[in-house]
């Protein structure tokens, strides 16, 4: 991953802000050669697991450890609605965002399968969706207004809804570290919201809107064509809307603006951050213009079929651990890498080194070596 600069205007809000984003303190690099030599003295060639390998030695950074350990893999996915979606920029009314979140409350959802399949608990937060989903068990009330509003014609949102957006995304991440979670992936939920990721996206990592914009949930290519259009509008309508806080309130989204706090509060708190896709990327393309710290405390998952996804990737350096052409949020992505996760944790802390093994090791003219007998 391509490390990203901290500069003055990146580091810290605008400064009219009164949202205090939490202290991320940067990975001690002088642990990697230690990790490295742990890495590479288990029994196999010199990198030989690949990006078991690099995916090992970035969560034994993260926990500063060569023995880490996973504890209490949560997902939390973010929903609200968006005005954009009246403008018909998807393929589904808004309709569907609370009959989606209503799902997952009710168990039926991808990622409600998936969390149960790799023991992730699972929590469902109401950002701000248009109509109130009501209570459930796993669904919490969070909401900041009944959806954001049209972005095309005026603000997204207010500026204190954005930054109050972004502290309840990190008051949610402190209540899943006190509990014990230290590995956590976000998901969303928001008819509309590829609209919203693809202009932060091309506002805040300077690519071209039509680089960033693509189908969504399955436009045609009339419907492809005028999304393109209403989000070019937006952009020229909020083009003095350039600092990091100042384009989420302009351009985002409740959930968006959830996210990124979520990213900032799960790195302060030295977790192990499984992204999702498009719009989870583009949440933490927030975070990061707010604390680049954030990214090197990131497990970019999979690459999605969303081709502004793919810009996005390339802007972060990131290399996905996957790419299965999904589409479909919720954290899904996420869930699926996290088995690669956890098999990177297992061979760091369980797999046998060749003094340990009695194994021989490879000489540097392509012999072996003897090992020290196993103990």
């Amino acid at each position: 991953m391509i490390p990203v600069a901290k500069t003055e205007s990146e580091a810290v809000p605008n400064a009219a802000s009164n949202f205090a984003p939490p202290e991320i303190a940067p990975l001690d690099e002088a642990l990697r050669p230690t990790l490295q030599a742990v890495i590479d003295d288990k029994t196999k060639p010199l990198g030989a697991l690949g990006r078991l390998e690099s995916l090992a030695l970035q969560i034994g950074l993260i926990q500063r450890t060569a023995r880490p350990e996973l504890r209490r893999p949560a997902m939390i996915v973010f929903a609200a609605d968006h005005g954009i979606a009246d403008a018909g920029v998807s393929a589904y009314p808004a309709d569907v965002t609370v009959q989606m979140v209503r799902n997952f409350a009710a168990g039926g959802a991808a990622i409600n399968v998936f969390a149960r399949q790799h023991g992730m608990a699972l929590e469902v937060v109401d950002a701000g969706v248009r109509m109130p989903p009501g209570a459930a068990p796993g669904l919490v009330d969070c909401r900041i207004d009944a959806g954001t509003r049209n972005f095309v014609d005026e603000p997204a949102m207010r500026r204190e809804q954005a930054e109050a957006a972004l502290a309840a995304g990190v008051a949610r991440v402190m209540h899943h570290a006190a509990q014990g979670t230290n590995v956590i992936g976000f998901g969303e939920m928001g008819i509309g919201n590829t609209s919203a990721a693809a202009c932060l996206v091309s506002r805040l990592a300077g690519l071209p809107i039509a680089a960033c914009v693509g189908r969504g949930t399955g436009l045609d290519d009339a419907g492809l064509a005028r999304k393109l259009a209403l989000l070019e509008r937006a952009l020229a309508r909020h083009a003095d809307a350039v600092e990091p806080l100042d384009a989420l309130a302009a351009l985002g989204g409740f959930e968006i603006a959830m996210m990124a706090g979520a990213f900032l509060a799960a790195a302060s708190q030295r977790m192990v951050i499984l992204v999702d896709g498009f719009i989870a990327s583009a949440a933490l393309l927030v975070a990061c213009r707010v604390d680049p710290e954030v990214l090197p405390y990131c497990v970019f998952s999979h690459c999605s079929h969303e081709q502004g996804h793919r810009a996005l990737l390339e802007h972060f350096g990131a290399r996905p651990l996957l790419a299965l052409d999904l589409r479909l949020g919720e954290g899904s992505g996420a869930a699926l890498a996290y088995p690669l996760v956890v098999s990177a944790v297992a061979f760091l802390r369980e797999m046998a080194t060749f003094g340990a093994a009695g194994v021989s090791t490879a000489s540097a003219a392509g012999g072996a070596t003897e090992a020290a007998p196993p103990r």
